[in-house]
């Protein structure tokens, strides 16, 4: 997908800045927050296309879209939810229920719909969570029954409900998930249709300017042409397809939401005074609660671009990298937040103060759109089936590309990257020869070591680059420095984790691993991590320099 030039990009996300510093205040959020309420007038202004118009970024241009692709998405996920993650929301759900019409309606269902979206400005619900059907969406049971004339289908009556839905209460139309007789289904539901029940907002711990209501549906009717794509039985697999992208935009609003929360921790430890210096100054600040999650995020920037770009390329199945993008970057988005608030000591646990706030919010990216747990395990039986059909040598094929770069290119961390890759390979085979994994926390845990290594991988990839991305807001050294401190942290986190992994595991002993694990040289990477660490928190202060703290 082409998607925008890089000036009309730059203008969108100059619009939505501008548009964040004037109405998205502090003060307003703060009020929306304790009042529990949804800003209409936020959203209509969001998709007023004389003011903002963000709803048209993902709609193609033959439907009255800007036509954005996936890194223009990115980009305006990020800079929108670093305002509020609650607005945000409200934004991706809109793209969000599109999706299904985007992937699985006829032509004429994509004109009608999207170009109707387009033209009446209204948000859009993604309905598919249920009780018993929550990131498995083979428990449904929201049923849709044939309605037949003759024999001719001519609608459907659904029945059942729904729960945790954005914009449920707001939405001008709903895709709604469904089972029909030849299987799961996705159907278009408009608002004020007979039989579609809304329930009250809830009263959620963060995003609380998010509208979030269950629905019901009581004999519910639907023309057969509001089932998308025509044909029962593809809902799933409708589904299914966009979990790679969608995952992936839940990876930017974590990326908005946990920078955003650091920047207000790095701006304050400037003007704090401990013993007559500045907080920024003292290691034990910096160097324990903010800058290990400034290189995390980073390392997930890298790796949502890299992802972002193989689907702007076309490229499909990209499932279990959306998966491993958004697993990293909502659990560092979150420790980030939890840190800041650490940072500002008895300030931070006030609501005045945004840090409070932010970490309410941002808990939210670790449970939508797949939990934690989920995506560690869709994240490992992908990559283990991946590394059985290629004879237990993925990972090492991974480290001796690695090699490679640490020869010839600038020192990036690439070295530890491929001592994570090959002590990843190990405990694979490990967990093989012991038949560990039918530990269901077994193949949690090696989903997790799996992220790390390879958004290592990737962000060593991206930092030996000659030009750093337009999102980069550090300078070539520094983002060097934070490779090689991401993959260090892979590096030695792989190995000592594993170790412990297999050995807590399997009553074999596993004190052979040592060896295959490589520690000692895992323990000479970690050389010069002290300076890199002095280097980026140094950065961090130059970047976000000090400023007057917002307050209620």
């Amino acid at each position: 997908m082409v998607g925008l030039d890089a000036e009309t990009r730059k203008l969108v996300l100059e619009t939505i800045a501008a548009y964040g510093k004037k109405r998205l205040t502090h003060e307003r959020l703060i009020h929306l927050d304790t009042e529990n309420k949804f800003p209409d007038d936020i959203m209509k202004e969001l998709y007023d296309p004389d003011q903002v118009a963000v709803n048209l970024l993902m709609i193609p241009q033959k439907y009255g879209g800007l036509g954005g692709n996936s890194f223009d998405i990115y980009r305006a996920c990020e800079l929108l939810a670093s305002f509020d993650l609650g607005v945000a929301t409200s934004v991706f759900a809109t793209f969000l229920g599109m999706d299904p019409i985007f992937f699985g309606g006829t032509e004429a269902q994509k004109e009608k719909w999207i170009r109707r979206i387009t033209e009446s400005r209204c948000l859009v619900a993604y309905a598919a969570t249920e009780a018993a059907a929550g990131s498995d969406l083979l428990h449904l049971k929201t049923r849709a029954e044939r309605v037949m004339e003759g024999d001719t289908i001519v609608g459907y009556k659904i029945n059942g409900g729904k729960m945790w839905i954005t914009n449920g209460g707001v939405a001008g139309i709903y895709t709604v998930l469904a089972r029909a007789p030849k299987g799961v289904s996705w159907f278009i539901v408009e608002r004020g249709a007979k039989g579609l029940v809304i329930d009250k907002h809830e009263d959620k711990h963060g995003i609380r300017a998010s509208d979030t209501t269950p629905l019901a549906f009581q004999d519910l009717y639907v023309p057969a042409e509001n089932l998308i794509g025509e044909v029962e039985g593809k809902g799933m697999r409708q589904a299914q397809a966009v979990f790679g992208y969608t995952r992936l935009l839940v990876a930017a609003m974590a990326l908005g939401s946990g920078w955003k929360a650091l920047e207000h921790a790095i701006r304050y430890s400037q003007i704090r005074l401990v013993g007559g210096q500045p907080l920024s100054t003292k290691q034990g600040f910096t160097h324990k609660l903010i800058v290990p999650y400034a290189v995390r995020l980073e390392a997930c920037r890298a790796y949502v671009e890299h992802v972002a770009r193989r689907i702007d390329g076309g490229e499909e199945g990209l499932q279990t990298e959306g998966a491993v993008a958004k697993l990293l970057a909502s659990e560092t988005a979150n420790r980030a937040a939890d840190n800041a608030i650490q940072a500002f000591g008895g300030n931070g646990y006030v609501r005045e103060y945004p840090v409070e706030k932010i970490k309410r919010d941002v808990k939210i990216t670790c449970i939508y759109e797949g939990t934690s747990e989920i995506l560690e395990l869709t994240t490992f039986r992908a990559r283990w089936q991946e590394n059985l059909n290629a004879d237990g040598r993925l990972y090492d094929a991974a480290a001796a590309e690695l090699d490679a770069l640490h020869a010839k290119g600038p020192d990036v961390g690439a070295g530890a990257a491929a001592l994570a890759q090959r002590a990843l390979s190990r405990v694979l085979q490990a967990c093989y020869d012991r038949k560990l994994t039918h530990h269901q926390a077994v193949m949690m845990k090696l989903g997790e070591l799996i992220a790390y290594a390879e958004t290592a991988a990737v962000f060593c990839r991206e930092a030996a680059k000659e030009t750093l991305s337009e999102a980069v807001a550090f300078d070539q050294e520094t983002w060097r420095a934070m490779s090689r401190l991401h993959a260090r942290h892979a590096a030695s986190w792989i190995a000592s984790e594993g170790l412990s992994l297999v050995a807590g595991s399997s009553d074999v002993d596993a004190v052979g691993l040592v060896d295959g694990l490589n520690v000692k040289a895992v323990a000479q990477a970690q050389k010069g991590a002290v300076a890199d660490m002095d280097l980026v928190a140094k950065k961090l202060s130059e970047v976000f320099k000090a400023e007057p703290l917002p307050a209620a």
